[in-house]
């Protein structure tokens, strides 16, 4: 009898025990990362996923914004079949007319002008005769000016980054959805040579499984800040904390590891350095005492997703430090690497035999020669990219030609109505830790779940596809 009542006290005990454990584990689960709400997709409104509109014979073309972007933008449409650039807008006259003049220098008619103050854009976008505006003005007005367009029956394509809050974001996906019109961020390091055959390489299973990604954009910006217009740029660091610019770090990883193409991110987790250069700056150059600057000198940020990948995301403008993109992948049979050096490490195997058979002792620990480098690269050439384009590409510039290649790409597609390179929940993405990062780092570095911005689609796709 006594037995039996301590065998059941025993029971009751290891019960209670492990209930408590069991909600405590509940309460952890629900508690251990910062949820933002997603809101339900209207009724009536479809994704964009591989979104498809009719050819375009011409693609008439609207610029927004001739400051430090916009004109070598509009140059380089000049070399590009089947554009015709309508209408040429900026605050200041100057910009509009001299960018002008380099048109009709080029043959090129004279393009309609809208200047004078920062509301003018609006005559813009409901010009009839255009189907595309271009978007090159500070960070806080690009989200604003691209769903305004889209409400006016224009497919956008914006600056990065395209939004800087989280409900931007969701009013960018909803008016790309209602509208049924395309919605991308000119990200242009996904067009970077050595991304488009890194990640052709992934995608033929050279460098095995992806299961760690790292971007950055480690850029000393302090002969630069007197350019930009109104201060706008510097203002946006001194009032937010956070990963202010991930884009260019995190689109090509993104791509690689086929974010809402298979896999997504989940949940991120950020942490900073106090900001030392920038207030510094601004008391030798401009006399100020800054005590409330918000950004940290270097902010990191690692990410995990849903298939159990890692990325590692940095952002510095500040340090005396050599130009980094950072870009690495690695997989279970290969490594990739953009910065500092270029190259790539790969296993025994993990290539076509004939064309490592000069090359017999592959090893992950260092890089492959330059030349078999170079053999890789024309190997595994990005079918988009030929040989043709690539010289034209560079002879064009920007940014080594990878500005030329994101333009090129935009209007090819268009014109033969062909799904986009990048979508609205690209830009979501790669825009979503401006807003996140601050939230994290707000919280003491507490995770933060990254939305679903596909809203249930992520995974009915296989992988990025660019259509040709």
């Amino acid at each position: 009898m006594r037995k039996n009542i301590i065998l059941n006290l025993l029971f009751l005990t290891i019960c209670c025990l492990y209930l408590s454990c069991s909600s405590h584990k509940r309460m952890v689960e629900q508690s251990w990362v910062i949820r933002l709400q997603v809101p339900e997709r209207p009724v009536g409104q479809q994704h964009m996923l591989e979104f498809r509109t009719e050819p375009m014979e011409t693609v008439r073309v609207a610029f927004i914004g001739l400051g430090m972007r916009g004109p070598a933008a509009v140059e380089r449409m000049m070399h590009i079949p089947g554009v015709e650039i309508v209408a040429l807008c900026d605050v200041k006259k100057e910009n509009v007319q001299k960018v002008n003049r380099l048109l009709q220098e080029n043959s090129f008619p004279f393009a309609k002008e809208f200047y004078g103050d920062t509301t003018v854009w609006r005559q813009v976008t409901v010009l009839p005769n255009v189907d595309l505006v271009y978007i090159v003005t500070d960070w806080q007005s690009h989200a604003k000016i691209g769903i305004q367009a889209m409400k006016d029956g224009k497919h956008v394509a914006i600056e990065v980054p395209a939004a800087v809050t989280m409900d931007e974001i969701w009013e960018l996906i909803n008016t790309s959805e209602r509208t049924r019109k395309h919605c991308i961020q000119l990200e242009n390091c996904v067009y970077d040579f050595f991304e488009l055959t890194t990640l052709n390489m992934a995608q033929r299973g050279v460098f095995g499984e992806i299961i760690h990604g790292e971007g950055s954009y480690i850029h000393g910006l302090q002969p630069f800040w007197n350019q930009y217009w109104n201060d706008w740029r510097m203002q946006f660091n001194r009032k937010h904390r956070g990963d202010v610019y991930p884009t260019h770090g995190l689109g090509s990883v993104c791509q690689a590891m086929n974010i809402h193409r298979g896999d997504k991110m989940n949940f991120l987790v950020s942490v900073d350095t106090k900001p030392l250069q920038n207030p510094m700056f601004l008391k030798e150059k401009k006399g100020e005492e800054v005590q409330d600057f918000r950004n940290g000198d270097h902010t990191m940020t690692m990410i995990r997703t849903e298939n159990g990948r890692s990325i590692l995301i940095e952002h510095d403008i500040v340090s005396p430090r050599p130009y980094s993109r950072m870009y690495q992948l690695s997989g279970t049979k290969g490594f990739a690497n953009k910065y500092p050096s270029e190259g790539f490490a790969l296993s025994n195997g993990s290539v076509d035999p004939e064309l490592a058979k000069n090359h017999e002792n592959l090893t992950s620990h260092r890089f492959v020669s330059n030349e078999f480098k170079n053999a890789l690269m024309e190997k595994y050439r990005h079918p988009i990219v030929d040989k043709e384009l690539e010289t034209l590409a560079k002879s064009v510039g920007g940014h080594g030609g990878m500005d030329f290649i994101m333009d090129y790409r935009l209007i090819y597609c268009l014109r033969n109505g062909l799904h986009l390179d990048m979508d609205v929940y690209d830009l979501a993405e790669w825009c979503c830790l401006i807003p996140l990062t601050e939230i994290s780092l707000d919280n003491s570095s507490t995770p933060v779940e990254i939305p679903d911005f596909t809203r249930g689609y992520w995974n009915k796709l296989e992988r990025l596809n660019f259509a040709h």
